[in-house]
């Protein structure tokens, strides 16, 4: 008789037991991020109340879109790299967020250097989704204007700045898109439209010698 209620006392605690209704169930760590340089812009775009100072629901809030874009590391930090890929994001989804770019029967890579956002579109239709780009820093801000993919170069080498250009398309002189390993959201380029490299090789196999690229607006933080 005693091996027999052991051994249901020990069926017992084996089992789980019901959550009650409404019990609050765990969703992972608590989010701790302190507030980060685009909190603002971030609470604007997930329509938060707008204090520029984190809060425990802004952080988690940040963290379930970087979550949702797969952002890495989704910490609910609001930081420049989650802004950019949520306005192409954006981008992407809204049609009236494109409307800087002039729509035109063909092919148009859109350049857009006030958000440091790329696109191309055919007419209204988008054909290659908004990405980040990192453009021109002062004294060498990327040309504006309407452009056109003049030569193709996947493996070139730059012999005035010593570095790499992986899927190079220029556009005027040296200036090109093309991919680098270099962290996207800080300082600026040398006056090329700098882009991951995985976004580059794409974009480097749909456009052709002869596309047209319009490019307009600001980088943020420099002159012009």
């Amino acid at each position: 008789m005693r091996w027999l209620l052991s051994s249901i006392a020990a069926l017992s605690l084996a089992v789980p037991v019901a959550q009650a209704p409404g019990a609050a169930v765990a969703t992972g760590p608590v989010c701790r991020s302190g507030t980060a340089p685009y909190q603002r812009e971030l609470e604007r775009e997930l329509r938060l109340p707008v204090d520029g100072r984190q809060s425990t629901a802004d952080c988690v809030a940040i963290r379930r879109l970087q979550q949702r874009l797969g952002i890495r590391p989704a910490d609910g930090r609001a930081t420049l790299r989650t802004y950019r890929l949520v306005v192409a994001d954006r981008i992407r989804r809204n049609p009236a967020a494109r409307r800087a770019c002039p729509v035109r029967p063909y092919r148009v890579t859109c350049v857009d250097l006030n958000r440091q956002i790329l696109w191309a579109q055919s007419g209204k239709r988008l054909v290659f989704d908004p990405v980040p780009i990192r453009s021109g820093r002062d004294g060498l801000e990327t040309r504006l204007g309407w452009q056109r993919i003049y030569w193709k170069s996947r493996d070139h080498y730059s012999t005035i700045y010593h570095v790499a250009m992986p899927y190079a398309q220029f556009f005027n002189g040296g200036q090109a898109l093309h991919g680098t390993r270099s962290d996207l959201f800080s300082s600026g380029s040398a006056g090329c439209v700098n882009m991951a490299m995985s976004d580059a090789a794409r974009l480097y196999d749909l456009l052709m010698k002869g596309d047209r690229l319009y490019l307009w607006g600001t980088k943020p933080g420099t002159d012009g």
